[in-house]
């Protein structure tokens, strides 16, 4: 490409929580964070990291005291980051629209939703690579080779030059997005009356997250010039009337 000096690459990390056990988890959250350069996010955590010598894997399920404070240093560091966005999508997986454009398939929802992210990430002029969390499918979804396919066709250009899935143990990026998605299914979760009482660490980090990003719930999503959360309005009519009625 002889004009290369006018084109950006991005780098997408791209998570899913709640598409395998619709029982426990009937909301389907996919993330995206979108960046010029993870280094910079990556090398504060990994300094982080050696400095507190804490090598465990950052993940939403497994809050605990021992890792409460290096999950809010991980929002923090996002926070105070340039150049990065996160954008995510929640639906609700008894929902109408999930059933009517899915079939109720998690697998076809987890391609359509990173496909739909991922437009709504690109940006005129800019090419993504697509990291993904890797996760065990059947054997006839092709993610990578879909999702890049359907993203240059819709385009109509180079717009995603690669998909590649790997286990977020190894990527401190991907845990990022893990953290956030885990939030904003929790919080949902509680003002829908599915967790009850909620589990202390994860009420805690949703909270921190919550206060850091200037809002009190995501039933309605939220966008800012670094935020881009969509909550189906399916999901909503779990909410008790009281709820509603607080809110207007």
């Amino acid at each position: 490409m002889k004009d290369y000096d006018k084109i950006w690459t991005k780098f997408c990390f791209l998570d899913e929580s709640g598409s395998l056990d619709p029982k426990t988890a009937p909301f389907f959250t996919v993330g995206l964070i979108k960046c010029s350069q993870p280094y910079y996010l990556y090398s504060k955590l990994v300094y982080e990291r050696n400095k507190r010598n804490f090598h465990d894997e950052m993940k939403f399920n497994k809050l605990s005291r021992r890792n409460i404070d290096f999950a809010k240093l991980a929002i923090d560091s996002f926070l105070d980051t340039i150049s990065i966005w996160f954008y995510s999508y929640t639906l609700d997986k008894q929902g109408q629209y999930f059933q009517r454009e899915f079939n109720g398939n998690p697998w076809v929802a987890y391609e359509h939703i990173s496909i739909r992210l991922a437009e709504s990430a690109l940006a005129p002029n800019e090419i993504l690579i697509l990291l993904a969390d890797h996760v065990t499918t059947p054997k006839n979804v092709h993610y990578e080779v879909c999702v890049k396919e359907k993203m240059n066709k819709k385009a109509g250009r180079l717009a995603m030059a690669g998909v590649c899935r790997f286990d977020s143990k190894g990527n401190d990026l991907l845990q990022v997005v893990d953290l956030f998605i885990g939030a904003i299914n929790y919080d949902l979760k509680m003002a829908t009356g599915i967790v009850g009482s909620g589990d202390k660490h994860k009420k805690e980090l949703v909270r921190f997250i919550k206060t850091n990003i200037g809002i009190s719930d995501f039933t309605d999503g939220f966008r800012n010039n670094k935020f881009n959360i969509f909550v189906d309005k399916d999901l909503k009519q779990r909410l008790p009337l009281e709820y509603g009625d607080n809110q207007n």
